[in-house]
């Protein structure tokens, strides 16, 4: 759908300024951060997984409170 919007200049220009670094256009930008705003809203309670990383050892369930305990005692 197609809409007029009045915003700031300042806005503006960080909005230009960002959807030219990351190659989005701007209508993709705030439609990406207008739907952020409306999940949060609606009382999402639900957080995004935890990330993992590779650091070539060991792999530790940071999400599991027992893990890192077991995986220092070889279990």
């Amino acid at each position: 759908m197609k809409t007029t919007l009045n915003i700031d200049d300042t806005v503006f220009t960080r909005l230009k300024t960002e959807a030219a670094s990351s190659g989005r256009t701007m209508s993709e930008l705030v439609e990406s951060a207008l739907r952020m705003l409306l999940h949060r809203e609606r009382g999402a309670t639900e957080l995004p997984p935890l990330p993992s990383f590779d650091g070539g050892g060991a792999t530790i369930d940071i999400a599991d409170r027992e893990h890192p305990w077991r995986a220092k005692e070889g279990r």
